[in-house]
């Protein structure tokens, strides 16, 4: 008989409560518990290598372990339960030869002996987030925990592309072992804020890493409409991996196409030199069972958000790094931190192109240098009163109806309204052609989660050329759908910068206890969506 499961840690959670049977995601109960042995065997790794600090040494390898180990775990990413074993006999196995290698002095829930698969076991009781009764002290634990999981998700590709930070590596050590040990509620909040702060840090080395390395995005025109040549779709957000794609595909007669989260790699200048990256295909990740026939070539899935997918399609389905599903192919990255997407390339010549699904093309690239350069028309509409506010409509979107709710609040806005947007919440709004203010765009999109920190430097930078003493002065209203992880980590940064009357949706976190959910609306103001013309009303839009 299955053993049962719990989590809650996406929107979509089973009831508003809690999947236990099945995930709504798709993963199944052995699944999910291995995913709790893995953030387990992370606690003791990084415990470990915390006792490796003490002694004034670093293992140069475990920020990396810790980052993919994290990012394996969150929504929609790893379904595959021999992968996860496999991760997790790596991780302790690495664990165990730190703790001999250096006779290292480790907390107890952190010692390692001999250990084999029949141990993994022991990993998913102790991993369990149920082995904590108080609810208040389970719902501060899980969202440092999620948090942690969206800083690892940024940190990985930072790390992809060469830029680490050892103090956030260790911060990330210490809250892994603090959030797990600590029982008191004030150190736990005071952890969930100091996430938040780190939030900040790792969206700017994430931010700094692409914009070194591909250049600053730009205002760019995409196209909707798939050409006659026989196509690979590329999906997630491993901006590295689809470069070495584009590479390896030159001359080959193939384009390449992005899907949902990869959409803002046609901003960046360093991918317009290649002419066979023709476009984009498809909407936001939860359509892609609809869409994915259409397609008829290949589909890289870099990171989340993968569906489950449907036998008529996949054994088109490509995955690498932390993404993994049964029955799928692999592309892994040799030692010298190259792929080699010659499979997915010869399966693509055999494929007929692309079916159409929409026409005309989309525009995006505002991202922060961008937006500063257009400061001055800003600052001239603000003060001439052709722009009265910005809406940030930034996050995650999904399969619920009530999501329906940011097409129509994008729809209901007054025309004077500007909409700033990362993340695939604009899946709902971004094909609705709200028109321009003279000129500007209605809606901006700097990009995806993984570009979050362009809103935030907006922000700031507004702050400062408006002389306002708060960032909460400025006309900016923040209207926040989450889905999964690394919307946790841009909610808590924002709550770190002290952003204040945050609207979140379309449900408040299922592991908010009723304790924590009150605080965070006393001390900030978080709320949650009601219904389009009540939030409009509250906020003076209507």
């Amino acid at each position: 008989m299955e053993k049962s499961m719990f989590c809650f840690q996406c929107q979509e959670t089973a009831g508003g409560v809690g999947c236990t049977l099945k995930g709504v995601c798709g993963k199944d109960g052995k699944t999910a518990r291995l995913q709790d042995a893995l953030v387990y065997a992370l606690r003791k790794l990084a415990a470990t290598h915390q006792a490796l600090r003490h002694q004034g040494k670093k293992d140069p390898h475990v920020p990396h372990i810790v980052y993919e180990g994290l990012f394996t775990t969150i929504t929609n990413a790893n379904f595959h339960p021999e992968d996860l074993v496999s991760r997790i006999m790596h991780i302790v196995t690495y664990t165990q030869k730190l703790q001999k290698d250096y006779c290292l002095s480790v907390p107890s829930f952190a010692k390692v002996s001999s250990f084999s698969e029949n141990d993994i076991a022991s990993l998913e009781e102790y991993g369990s987030l149920l082995q904590e009764k108080d609810e208040n002290i389970r719902s501060l634990r899980e969202l440092i925990t999620y948090g942690l999981k969206g800083i690892a998700a940024y940190a990985y590709h930072a790390h992809h592309l060469g830029f680490e930070d050892d103090g956030l590596a260790e911060f990330v050590e210490k809250a892994l072992v603090t959030s797990r040990e600590e029982t008191e509620v004030s150190k736990l909040l005071s952890l969930v804020m100091e996430t938040g702060q780190h939030g900040v840090k790792v969206m700017e080395l994430l931010d700094r890493a692409n914009t070194t390395t591909f250049g600053h995005p730009e205002p760019t025109h995409v196209s909707l409409v798939p050409r006659s040549k026989p196509g690979i779709l590329v999906s997630g957000h491993d901006l590295k991996d689809l470069l070495e794609l584009l590479e390896q595909t030159q001359g080959c007669g193939i384009d390449v196409y992005t899907h949902s989260e990869m959409l803002p790699a046609h901003y960046y200048p360093i991918f317009k030199k290649y002419p066979h990256f023709v476009g984009h295909y498809g909407n936001a990740w939860w359509k892609q069972t609809e869409e994915f026939e259409a397609f008829h070539g290949p589909i890289l899935f870099t990171t989340n958000c993968l569906v489950p997918p449907k036998e008529s399609y996949k054994d088109r389905i490509y995955t690498t790094g932390p993404v993994s599903f049964p029955g799928t192919k692999h592309i892994p990255q040799n030692v010298e931190g190259k792929k080699d997407f010659s499979p997915l390339i010869e399966h693509a010549k055999m494929c007929p192109p692309p079916s159409p699904l929409e026409k005309g093309e989309i525009i995006g690239g505002f991202a922060h240098n961008t937006l500063q350069s257009l400061a001055d028309t800003l600052i001239k509409a603000i003060q001439q009163g052709y722009v009265k506010k910005f809406v940030v409509m930034a996050g995650c979107d999904g399969r619920m109806s009530s999501r329906e709710y940011y097409s129509d609040f994008a729809r209901k806005l007054p025309s004077d309204t500007l909409i700033l947007t990362a993340g695939c919440a604009k899946y709902r709004y971004n094909k609705l052609f709200l028109g321009d203010i003279h000129g500007i765009p209605r809606v901006l999109d700097a990009g995806q989660c993984n570009d979050s920190y362009s809103l935030v430097k907006t922000a700031l930078y507004l702050k400062n050329i408006l002389n306002k003493e708060s960032i909460n002065d400025l006309p900016i209203l923040y209207n926040i759908a989450w889905y999964e992880q690394k919307a946790v980590i841009v909610l808590l940064s924002l709550l770190s910068l002290g952003v204040k009357n945050i609207h979140l949706g379309p449900t408040l976190p299922a592991f908010l206890s009723p304790m924590v959910r009150d605080i965070l609306m006393k001390e900030f103001g978080l709320t949650e969506a009601t219904t389009v013309n009540e939030d409009l009303i509250s906020w003076e839009l209507l």
